[in-house]
């Protein structure tokens, strides 16, 4: 029996789930299948399916889960890297949206592991690159832990051979990070390439 405050909150949290998993589909950045996004209130985290595209993902399919990772409402197959979100939740309290993306131009600096320089839209300029975690094969415990530390002080990190995670006080703040790192990603290596013709 689903206690009556997550059925309170489920419509909420799917609406919003379903809201920027289609705006990120969008836009590019999760292309496929691929990508997850979760939200989390008090004790329960909303986060998308395995195998559902963000494009055609509905709310029915948006499963509900407590900080343990036990399946409370909605759908009964939650992300594979379910524990990747719920890694960086407790190790960031003030976190309440995580977007996790593949996107084209910052999946390609991961893949390559080149770094993205930290431009002014991410805030002080305290380093000058995207922080970057070492490869973990998906869906690991090992990779979740690492993503959890790395991210206790940054609010994005770049998961080597692998993608985008960043995270915000609210699911829109972390969707508009990841889509200013792809652009920031994009931007770079425009320039890259461009400083090396001669015109």
């Amino acid at each position: 029996m689903i206690e009556e405050s997550k059925l309170m909150i489920q419509k909420p949290l799917t609406k919003e789930i379903c809201e920027f998993a289609h705006y990120l589909y969008s836009k590019g950045l999760a292309p496929g299948k691929s990508g997850n996004i979760s939200v989390r209130f008090q004790d329960t985290v909303a986060i998308t399916p395995s195998g559902v595209s963000l494009g055609q993902l509905k709310e029915n399919e948006v499963v509900l889960t407590d900080m343990d990772g036990q399946v409370v409402a909605g759908g009964d197959n939650p992300s594979s890297e379910l524990q990747l979100h719920l890694e960086i939740y407790k190790n960031k309290k003030e976190t309440a949206g995580i977007v996790h993306t593949h996107s084209s131009y910052a999946t390609g600096f991961a893949m390559s592991g080149q770094k993205i320089e930290r431009l002014e839209g991410f805030g002080e300029i305290s380093k000058p690159f995207l922080k970057m975690v070492d490869y973990k094969p998906p869906g690991t415990m090992e990779l979740a832990k690492l993503v959890g530390e790395g991210l206790k002080y940054e609010d994005v990190v770049i998961l080597e051979k692998h993608g985008v995670v960043a995270t915000g006080e609210n699911l829109r703040e972390a969707a508009l990070l990841a889509e200013f790192i792809e652009e920031t990603a994009k931007t770079q290596f425009i320039a890259r390439v461009l400083s090396k013709i001669e015109f």
